[in-house]
C-alpha cells in the first residue's frame, strides 16, 4: 500500500469521508492502524507534518520503520535503481571505530572492558548498560548525535543521484523527520515484527518485546509518514511499490532542482 500526502489528497479524502464514510476501508485497503494514523493527520495539528524543504541539498527521502519491518530489503531495492543510500546505522558505527575520539570518550566513561581485544566497541555491553541505566542514553546521544549528523550531511552533500535515501531506524524517536523532504515508512504489524526479530537475532519473545517497547509505536511512525510501503508479505511483493515511489521521487527531486 502506498499513500501520498498533500492538501489535495487530504481534501479529497475529507470530502469522500463526509459523503460516504463506510467506504474508507475500500478506499485505503489497509488496516485500522493506518486509517487512524491518517485521520490523526487531517483532524489534528500533527507536528510531523510541519516539515519544510531542506534547501541547498539533494532531495532527501528518509526511510524508517520498526525493527523487523524490512528496511534494509527496501533500501536495497531502491539502490538497485541507482539511488544513493545514506545509512544512519553504518555512520553510527563509523564514528566509534578504533582510534576515534568518540570511542575514547566511551572508554573513559565505562572502562576498558567496553572495548574488545580487537579494539572495537563492545556493542552488546553498551546496550546492556543503556537498558540498565536509561539515563546513560542521554549522555551517549549528546556525544554521538552531532558526529553522526555532521557525517550524514557531508555524505548527502556529496551524493550525485537525483535524490538520496536516508535510512534512519530511529527517525521518529530522535525527531529527525524535519531534516528530510519526505518520509517513507516501511510498515508491518507487531506480530510480524516480533516473529522476524526473533528469527533473525535469535531472541526470546521477551527480548524482542523489550526492543519494540523502546521504539516509537507503529501509529507514531505512520503519523509522520508521507508514503507507506506495506512490507508484510514476501520481499518481492514490495518491489512494485518501490518502483512506483522511485518514479514519484524522481519527479519531486526534479521539481526541487528547478
Amino acid at each position: 500500500m502506498i499513500r501520498a500526502s498533500g492538501y489535495a489528497t487530504r481534501l479529497r479524502i475529507s470530502l469522500y469521508l463526509r459523503y460516504n464514510p463506510l467506504n474508507l476501508v475500500v478506499l485505503y485497503q489497509c488496516d485500522l492502524t493506518r486509517i487512524f494514523a491518517f485521520l490523526s493527520q487531517i483532524i489534528t495539528l500533527n507536528p510531523c507534518r510541519k516539515r519544510s524543504q531542506v534547501r541547498n541539498m539533494p532531495y532527501i527521502v528518509a526511510l524508517t520503520g520498526g525493527i523487523g519491518s524490512g528496511k534494509s530489503t527496501i533500501a536495497q531495492a531502491f539502490a538497485a535503481s541507482g539511488v544513493e543510500i545514506i545509512d544512519a546505522d553504518l555512520i553510527a558505527r563509523e564514528v566509534v571505530e578504533p582510534g576515534t575520539p568518540a570511542l575514547q570518550a566511551i572508554q573513559a566513561r565505562y572502562g576498558a572492558s567496553i572495548v574488545t581485544e580487537q579494539g572495537m566497541l563492545d556493542r552488546k555491553q553498551l546496550r546492556d548498560i543503556i537498558f540498565q541505566q536509561p539515563e546513560e542514553k542521554n549522555w551517549l546521544n549528546a556525544l554521538l548525535h552531532p558526529l553522526i549528523n555532521a557525517r550524514t550531511r557531508q555524505l548527502i552533500g556529496q551524493a550525485t543521484s537525483p535524490y538520496v535515501l536516508w535510512v534512519v531506524p530511529l527517525l521518529v524517536e530522535n525527531q529527525l523527520q524535519h531534516q528530510a523532504d519526505r518520509v517513507l515508512v516501511v510498515d508491518v504489524d507487531e506480530p510480524t515484527q516480533l516473529a522476524r526479530t526473533q528469527q533473525r537475532d535469535h531472541l526470546s519473545v521477551e527480548q524482542a518485546k523489550r526492543i519494540l517497547a523502546a521504539q516509537a509505536t507503529r501509529q507514531q511512525r505512520l503519523a509522520c509518514a508521507d508514503d507507506i510501503i506495506d512490507n508484510s508479505g514476501e520481499p518481492e511483493d514490495a518491489l512494485p511499490q518501490v518502483a512506483e515511489l522511485h518514479q514519484r521521487y524522481l519527479r519531486l527531486a526534479a521539481t526541487k532542482q528547478d
